[in-house]
């Protein structure tokens, strides 16, 4: 079975951070059920919900995926590009340590969750604005003995290697290409992006469905004329925090290894 951690929506997220997108008024109320019912779709394909605290201190809290990974043998937490959202990953590891040994990514070397993206035993991460070459040189050592291959990623344009590039499953990536070096999936097939939706390229695959923003209709139709059952689910208000759908949990499978 799937377990799925998240934290309920900050009520500070009106002063999250943003690098890519301009500021806009967030409807906090809008926001917390929106995020309720991206909890819910999880639920309801087979995950366990794992519902942290929001934290009214740390804006983009709710983004549980940037402060650690989480693989079938450890998890590792990280330090996090932005100095102010570091004070997330104690409270994230804490969690976290109940299900995998911990080990940990350290500055000056930097990492975020949403740099990386795993297909099967290779981790692909973004060399971006939030992650750095010794964040990434670090976390290959790290797990080097758990024989994944760790390959890093040039991204431009966009906040994190997963807003620009997500696995649909079927050896099939959801892109925007201009965004990232596509050099490294090489013998991947692509789903582009419509011109009109450059940030349409985060989708969370889980359960033989494509959950996909509702804001991105154009490239919805491109992923289901690829056979894929895509669900859209509206986070416009969440969007505005410059969120996608993978940040905002971190999955993994239960774990009988003594730390279940």
């Amino acid at each position: 079975m799937l377990t799925a951690i998240t934290r309920a929506v900050s009520p500070a997220i009106v002063h999250c951070e943003l690098s890519f997108i301009d500021r806009q008024p967030i409807d906090l109320a809008t926001a917390q059920e929106q995020h309720r019912a991206y909890e819910n779709v999880l639920g309801k394909l087979g995950a366990r919900v794992i519902s942290l605290p929001a934290e009214p201190d740390l804006p983009d809290s709710m983004f549980v995926e940037d402060p650690a990974i989480v693989l079938d043998e450890i998890a590792v937490i990280l330090p996090l590009g932005t100095e102010a959202r570091r004070r997330e990953a104690p409270l994230l590891a804490q969690a976290l340590s109940k299900f995998r040994k911990l080990e940990y990514v350290s500055l000056p070397g930097t990492l975020e969750g949403g740099d990386v993206l795993r297909i099967d035993r290779k981790i692909f991460v973004g060399l971006s604005t939030r992650s750095n070459a010794e964040g990434i040189r670090q976390l290959a050592a790290i797990l080097a003995p758990h024989h994944y291959e760790v390959i890093a990623v040039p991204v431009t344009g966009c906040l994190h290697l997963k807003s620009a590039v997500t696995s649909l499953g079927r050896n099939t990536l959801l892109a925007n290409r201009a965004w990232f070096d596509t050099a490294p999936f090489a013998g991947q097939e692509w789903v582009d992006v419509d011109p009109a939706e450059p940030h349409a390229a985060n989708a969370l695959a889980l359960a033989g469905t494509v959950i996909h923003p509702a804001s991105f209709p154009r490239t919805r139709a491109r992923i289901a004329a690829r056979g894929f059952h895509v669900t859209p689910l509206d986070i416009s208000e969440l969007q505005k925090a410059e969120s996608g759908l993978t940040c905002s949990s971190l999955l993994f499978a239960n774990n009988d290894s003594g730390h279940a």
